[in-house]
């Protein structure tokens, strides 16, 4: 059975399981579930807390 691990919409990197880690941001963009990990969300707070589109990112 192949497990499909949690991964950043952003940079591409895969969690360990399929679950996000607790540190990971989840958002909701046009209808769909988008996952950022730690990373990511740390260098693009700013934009995502002014609800920034991504493109802008």
């Amino acid at each position: 059975m192949r497990v499909i691990r949690a991964t950043c919409s952003l940079c591409g990197q895969q969690a360990e399981t399929e679950e996000a880690p607790l540190t990971w941001l989840t958002s909701v963009e046009n209808g769909r579930k988008l996952l950022y990990c730690d990373r990511c969300t740390r260098e693009n707070v700013r934009a995502i807390e002014g609800k920034l589109d991504p493109v802008y990112w």
